[in-house]
């Protein structure tokens, strides 16, 4: 499908959107800035952030929660009963990549390196001989965190020449431990230099830093691709382009007490390494908010039965793409394409959480808002990877399809797919979360 044949018929979002896109994922290099930015955005259309800690009212409006690398928003329509269902958007915040062990100073042969952890399931060989920063937060003694980001070169994971190992293109073999480490500097190894160089590029006093979440990221900036700028290519698209596209729907619904369900976006982390953790899907922070929410409206469990009895989740998560060199790993009768608007995956094995009722819903959305789809299945020879939506499913009893938009290179440190898709699942949400 073209470019031009892609564009819906209705819906709030256009090619701005992905342009919004690349902003987004340029201030978000860790899961932590990426709560950060979509609770900026969502304050700046009305929503107001809510403790977890404090009593809640039963007020109508939009409000959120932000639990370190996770955030929960709502929208409460004027005269919603307690009973009144949730339609919500799911995805995750976080993404594959480097991450800082506890005592960071490393080095060898003069070398200064920073010792990393490998999270979640990178494509070790793309963060080889790129330009990297750091990003994350710091846990000050007091117990308050601090963001930093330094968004410049700072680091590298040099690969060993190829005079040096002459078979190096008849297949990389990386070891995570020893390959993987990346250098900043020359000389001397002192314990503490790297904690307190970031902490001054975040502006406090080292002494006052007693933890840290670090990671390292890419700086090259995303960029539209190819003769007709039809492509886009950045980072961590899995699964920011789903949060963004979430925050952007969740959005412009603000004010309209027209709305027959309550639409809320739930962006986890954690993801990517099992979802198991205060933040992630496996665990409480959504079923609280939601039952929450249902009694400060002053409902009861029967009323937080019916509400969950009437739910629907849509977990949006990227997906694949057919691979124009390595099309035999798809399934030969699902071949999803970049900018054929977003697919609805399915696995029998529950890898997936979708079924029939849910294809419907998610096909009813994206005729309501003009927005072409598309299947994915794996093939049978293939494992099939997994998502939030069969979590979801389980834990609060929830009906969940899932969906996502194709792209190639997933778990890359940079990522490929179609300029017009995000716009494109960013439509198809506002239709679902309008019921």
């Amino acid at each position: 499908m073209s470019s031009a044949a892609s564009r819906p018929t209705a819906g709030p979002f256009d090619r701005g959107h992905t342009d919004d896109l690349m902003s987004f994922l340029t201030a978000s290099p860790s899961a932590y800035h990426a709560v950060a930015n979509a609770a900026e955005r969502l304050e700046k259309a009305g929503f107001r952030r809510v403790e977890e800690t404090a009593a809640w009212d039963g007020t109508s409006g939009g409000k959120f929660v932000t639990r370190g690398g996770a955030i929960i928003a709502w929208y409460v329509p004027e005269g919603a009963s307690a009973h009144t269902p949730y339609r919500i958007v799911g995805a995750h915040t976080d993404s594959p990549n480097l991450r800082v062990k506890p005592r960071p100073d490393m080095g060898a042969q003069g070398w200064r390196q920073v010792a990393v952890e490998i999270y979640g399931g990178t494509l070790l060989n793309t963060w080889l001989d790129r330009d990297l920063g750091l990003a994350g937060r710091l846990t000050l003694r007091d117990g308050s965190h601090r963001l930093v980001n330094i968004d410049r070169p700072l680091l590298r994971v040099p690969q060993l020449a190829i005079h040096l190992d002459r078979s190096a293109n008849d297949g990389l073999k990386l070891e995570r431990q020893r390959h993987m480490q990346p250098v900043w500097g020359l000389g001397d190894v002192h314990e503490g230099d790297l904690v307190e160089f970031v902490a001054g590029e975040a502006g406090v006093d080292p002494e006052d830093v007693s933890g840290w979440d670090l990671m390292v990221h890419a700086v090259e900036a995303p960029a539209y691709l190819g003769r007709d700028r039809e492509l886009l290519a950045g980072p961590r698209m899995d699964n920011l382009l789903s949060v963004h596209a979430g925050v952007a729907a969740l959005a412009s619904l603000a004010g309209r007490d027209d709305l027959p369900y309550i639409p809320v976006l739930a962006a986890f982390d954690h993801e990517e390494n099992g979802s198991e953790a205060d933040t992630g899907a496996q665990g409480p922070l959504l079923g609280n908010v939601l039952e929450r929410s249902v009694y400060a409206r002053g409902g009861s469990y029967e009323d937080r039965a019916r509400a969950y009895a009437g739910t629907i989740c849509l977990s949006s998560d990227t997906g694949h793409a057919v691979h124009p060199n390595y099309a035999e790993r798809h399934d030969p009768t699902h071949h999803p394409r970049v900018n054929g608007g977003p697919i609805l995956k399915v696995n029998v094995n529950q890898r997936y959480a979708t079924d029939g009722s849910g294809r419907a819903v998610f096909a009813a959305a994206c005729e309501k808002a003009g927005v072409p789809w598309q299947s994915f299945v794996s093939n049978n020879d293939m494992p099939c990877g997994t998502t939030i939506g069969p979590i979801t499913a389980a834990r609060h009893g929830i009906q969940t399809v899932d969906i996502g938009v194709a792209i190639l290179s997933m778990h890359s440190a940079r990522e490929l797919c179609g300029a017009d898709d995000p716009y494109l699942l960013a439509n198809a949400l506002v239709a679902f979360l309008e019921g």
